[in-house]
């Protein structure tokens, strides 16, 4: 009999700790302090924490930056590496999957045959000299003249600074959220309304407060950012790696 109480006495003294084990999903222990360990951003308001990832973000050298985005209608994949002064990835939209390379004011656009093929007057099919010109264009840099419309809009997915305050930004009053762990490392959430409505931004609590995901309200997309401060090489095609379109691109 007293076996079998001291047994049930110990039952009851571990199934708090168990059950404690159990919920906690390695962010905080029962009782633990949720912040001991952290850059302490976490205990901040929503409006500091959202200004302490602003302020990381500006003063970054580089970031990759991935993900979904949906605007107007169209969507766009976007897997870019950016810095200052250019940028290189790749930009997937409905009609075609193609590569960015900017070195300084320099722009080049890689793409396959399809892309090139790809008639801009809107015609059904491609004349026979289109599709000529485009096996030559397969897998070619192209260097976009900066006269052409299509520079500056492919030059918007190049641009560090107008794509981070543009995917990164709040809209709303903002709320403070749930803890999480982004590729390993402890956030916390900021959100533009109560439920999300105007985005949600996930802010690293370990290192510099770096904005680590932003999902896009009304369901406009996910992106994640990664790499912060990780330099990469920039160096321009050479010139057997380059041919010339010879016209107004096609639209994406």
């Amino acid at each position: 009999m007293a076996v079998r109480a001291a047994s049930s006495r110990i039952h009851r003294a571990v199934a708090p700790l168990a059950l404690c084990a159990g919920l906690t999903v390695g962010l905080t222990a029962c009782g633990a302090d949720p912040d001991e360990g952290t850059n302490g951003v976490g205990k901040l308001s929503a409006t500091e924490i959202e200004g302490k990832a602003r302020s990381a973000a500006d003063t970054a050298r580089a970031v990759r930056l991935s993900g979904t985005l949906v605007s107007k209608g169209d969507t766009f994949k976007l897997n870019m590496r950016l810095k200052q002064d250019g940028a290189t990835g790749s930009v997937t939209t409905k009609n075609s999957t193609f590569e960015l390379l900017r070195v300084g004011e320099a722009l080049y656009l890689k793409a396959d045959a399809g892309f090139w093929s790809h008639d801009t007057q809107g015609s059904d099919e491609p004349t026979e000299a289109d599709a000529e010109a485009a096996d030559k264009l397969d897998d070619k840099y192209v260097k976009v003249p900066q006269g052409d419309p299509a520079y500056k809009q492919l030059r918007g997915f190049t641009e560090m600074d107008l794509l981070l305050t543009g995917l990164t930004g709040l809209h709303g009053e903002k709320v403070k959220g749930d803890r999480d762990q982004i590729g390993g490392v402890r956030t916390v959430k900021v959100k533009g309304g109560a439920d999300g409505e105007g985005g949600t931004l996930d802010v690293a609590l370990q290192g510099d407060p770096y904005p680590l995901r932003f999902a896009r309200g009304g369901g406009a997309g996910l992106v994640v950012l990664s790499e912060w401060n990780k330099d990469f090489p920039l160096t321009e095609p050479s010139k057997e790696e380059i041919l010339d379109y010879g016209k107004q691109l096609p639209k994406t």
